[in-house]
C-alpha cells in the first residue's frame, strides 16, 4: 500500500469537498457513539474490566520474550509450524513460498489489518496468484480498487448504490435489480461460495494468540474466517508478536472490551480458536498450518517512550469518537491505521518524516483516551511525537517561528492579553459592517474554507472578568450598616471591670492610663478557647460514635495476570526464533 501521510492537508480538503460522504460520516459521528455508549452502560464493569486487560497487555508485553517461547513450544507441539518475519518484505517472502510449495493458485483471505500493512495482497498477485478477500467490506473495496476506509467497517465510506452500481459492474451474472440489501449480501455470498471452494490455501489474522495452549483466537461476524479456515488444505495465520497472551482467560476478557468498543455488541457472531492441522478423527480443516509472526519495528516501539501503544486491541472506538477522523474519514491519513491509533502507530512503523502532519491533525479533546478499551493515554502519545517534531525541526520554518512567537508571549501574560485586546478590537471595527472576514493574511488555512467570523470586541478573560463583577454582589451596597453611639465631647467612657468570681485568687491589676483605648487592653487579654483543654493544653479526645457494622462493596474479580515461571528471563528472536538474552527482544 502507497503511503501518502506526507499530503495528509490535501487529502483532508480532497474529502470535505464530497458532500454526500460528508453528510454519511456526520451520521456516523452521531450514532456510532451512542451505540458504544449503550452497550458498555448496560455492561457496567467497563472500569474494572479496562483495567484487567491494560494490567493483562502490560504484563504480556513486559514479558514478550517468555511467553512468544511458551507460545512457539506450544503451537509446535499441536503440529504447526511458526515463522518470524523481521519486517513486511519478510512476511510476504514466507507466504509466498508457502504457496509455491504447494502449487497454490487460488486464495482465499480474511480480514487482516497486519497484511495491509504488508502490501501482501499486491505482492501476492504480482507473483501470479489470485487472492479474493472474503469479508464483504474487504470484498468490496477490493472490487472497486480501493483500500480500507476503517479498520473495523473497510467499506464504511460506500453508499449502498454505489456497492450496487460497483457489483452490476463486475459480476457477470446477468440481468438483475439487485434493489435490497439482502439482494446485495446474497450475490456476494453467491460469487464468494465458488472462491472458497477453489481456493488451496487460506489466509487470516488473529485478534490474539494464546501462550499456554498455542491457539489462537479469530473475532468475525461474518464466519468468513472459519471458510478460510477449514476449506483449503493449507492455513497461514497472519499476526504481530504484541498479540500474545497469557492463557484464554485473558482473551476471552479482552474480547468482551472489544466487541462492545468495536460494534457495540455484547457478543462477536464467531469467536474461533484455532489449535492446528487436521487430526486424525477430524472431519475437516487444514492438512498444514503456518503462524507468521511479524515484528516490522514493535520491538524497537517496545523499547521507546511509545510502548504503551502496543497495547491498542485494535477495537476503532477511538476512530469512532474522534471529530478528525469523522470529518475528513480514513484514506485522508494516508495508510493502514487512521485515526488517533493511526496517528501514533503511523509515524512509528514508517517515519516521522512522511507522517509528521498526523500528530497535528488532534484537537486534544480527549475522547480517544476516555473510551479507550485498554486505557492508553493517546493525548500525551500525540503530544510527544509533535515534541519529537519540534526538536528534529520538521515542519515548516514558518510555523516554528510562529510557535516561537507564541511561547514568548505566552511567557508574558500581561503583554499577551494586551495585545490579543488590541486585535480583537482591531477585527471587531474592521468587520463590525459584514460580521466576517472572507480573507485574513495570517488565516489563510481558515479562510481559503469558510469565513471568520468576526470578534465581539472583548476577549473571553475580558468579558468573564466582567460577568464576574456584574454577578458579585458589593459588600458597600448589600451589607447594613451598624450604627454606634459615640460618647459626648468632653467624656471618656471608663473601661468596664467584670467583677472576679466568688473564690477566685485576687491579682495584682496594673493601671490603666485613662487616655488609652478599651480595645487596646482588650487585645492583650489572652483568648477564651471555644474548647475545654485538658491538662497538657490540647483539647481532650473525643470517644468515637459507633456506627454500627462496616458494609463492604463487592467489585468484579477477573484474575490476576500470571507471573511468568522459571525461565522468564530467555527470550527468543523474532527473525531466527533462537533464544536470546533479554536486551536483544527490546
Amino acid at each position: 500500500m502507497r503511503q501518502t501521510s506526507d499530503t495528509f492537508l490535501e487529502n483532508a480538503s480532497h474529502a470535505l469537498a464530497d458532500a454526500d460522504k460528508v453528510q454519511r460520516r456526520d451520521l456516523m459521528a452521531v450514532f456510532t457513539p451512542l451505540i458504544r455508549d449503550a452497550a458498555m452502560e448496560g455492561f457496567g464493569q467497563f472500569d474494572a474490566l479496562r483495567q484487567h486487560v491494560k494490567q493483562v497487555r502490560q504484563h504480556s508485553l513486559d514479558h514478550l520474550g517468555h511467553y512468544l517461547t511458551q507460545f512457539e513450544e506450544e503451537a509446535l507441539h499441536n503440529g504447526n509450524f511458526v515463522h518470524y518475519a523481521r519486517d513486511g518484505n519478510e512476511l510476504n517472502s514466507r507466504v509466498l513460498d508457502i504457496c509455491q510449495q504447494h502449487s497454490a493458485r487460488h486464495i482465499a483471505k480474511g480480514k487482516s489489518m497486519v497484511t495491509e500493512e504488508t502490501g501482501l495482497n499486491d505482492f501476492l498477485e504480482r507473483a501470479g496468484l489470485s487472492v479474493t478477500e472474503t469479508d464483504l467490506g474487504e470484498y468490496i473495496i477490493q472490487q472497486a480498487g480501493e483500500t480500507p476506509s476503517h479498520i473495523v467497517g473497510p467499506a464504511l465510506h460506500k453508499s449502498a448504490a454505489e456497492i450496487r452500481e460497483l457489483f452490476l459492474d463486475k459480476h457477470d451474472l446477468g440481468p438483475r435489480e439487485l434493489a435490497e440489501i439482502t439482494d446485495l449480501v446474497g450475490e456476494a455470498r453467491q460469487v464468494l461460495r465458488d472462491k472458497f471452494l477453489k481456493a488451496e490455501v487460506g489466509i487470516i489474522g488473529a485478534n490474539a494468540l494464546i501462550a499456554e495452549s498455542g491457539y489462537s483466537m479469530l473475532v468475525t461476524n461474518e464466519g468468513n474466517g472459519d471458510l478460510c479456515a477449514n476449506l483449503p488444505k493449507v492455513l497461514i495465520i497472519c499476526t504481530t508478536i504484541d498479540r500474545v497472551l497469557p492463557r484464554a482467560e485473558d482473551a476471552t476478557a479482552m474480547l468482551r472490551l472489544l466487541v462492545r468498543s468495536a460494534t457495540g455488541q455484547a457478543q462477536t457472531c464467531y469467536t474461533s480458536f484455532y489449535s492446528g492441522p487436521r487430526r486424525e478423527l477430524d472431519t475437516d480443516g487444514p492438512l498444514e498450518t503456518h503462524f507468521v509472526l511479524l515484528d516490522n519495528h514493535r520491538s524497537d516501539i517496545l523499547a521507546s517512550d511509545y510502548h504503551e501503544m502496543l497495547q491498542c486491541i485494535r477495537c476503532g472506538a477511538c476512530l469512532n469518537h474522534c471529530p478528525i477522523y469523522t470529518g475528513v474519514g480514513g484514506h485522508a491519513f494516508g495508510w493502514v491505521y487512521p485515526g488517533p491509533m493511526g496517528s501514533i502507530l503511523t509515524p512509528l512503523l514508517t517515519s516521522l518524516e512522511q507522517s509528521n502532519a498526523l500528530p497535528n491533525a488532534c484537537t486534544s479533546c480527549g475522547r480517544c483516551a476516555e473510551v479507550c478499551p485498554a486505557d492508553i493515554p493517546i493525548p500525551d502519545l500525540l503530544r510527544d511525537l509533535r515534541h519529537e517534531e519540534t526538536r528534529r525541526q520538521l515542519s515548516a520554518p514558518r510555523w516554528r517561528l510562529g510557535m516561537k512567537l507564541h511561547g514568548w508571549l505566552a511567557r508574558h501574560p500581561r503583554l499577551y492579553h494586551r495585545l490579543t485586546g488590541w486585535a480583537i478590537t482591531a477585527l471587531h471595527r474592521l468587520g463590525r459592517k459584514r460580521g466576517r472576514f472572507s480573507r485574513l493574511p495570517m488565516a489563510e488555512g481558515w479562510t481559503s474554507q469558510r469565513d471568520f467570523p468576526a470578534p465581539q470586541g472583548k476577549t473571553f478573560m475580558q468579558q468573564f472578568a466582567l460577568q464576574q463583577q456584574q454577578e458579585m454582589p458589593s459588600p458597600v451596597r448589600d451589607k447594613p450598616r451598624k450604627t454606634r453611639l459615640r460618647p459626648e465631647a468632653g467624656r471618656t467612657k471608663a473601661p468596664r471591670v467584670k467583677p472576679s468570681p466568688p473564690g477566685a485568687a485576687k491579682t495584682a491589676s496594673k493601671a490603666v492610663p485613662a487616655d488609652k483605648p478599651a480595645r487596646a487592653v482588650a487585645a492583650k487579654a489572652p483568648a477564651k478557647s471555644a474548647s475545654p483543654k485538658s491538662r497538657t493544653g490540647k483539647p481532650p479526645a473525643r470517644k468515637p460514635r459507633s456506627r454500627g457494622p462496616v458494609k463492604t462493596r463487592t467489585e468484579p474479580h477477573f484474575g490476576e495476570p500470571l507471573e511468568p515461571q522459571s525461565g522468564a528471563d530467555e527470550r527468543r528472536s523474532t527473525t531466527t526464533g533462537k533464544p536470546q538474552e533479554p536486551d536483544d527482544v527490546n
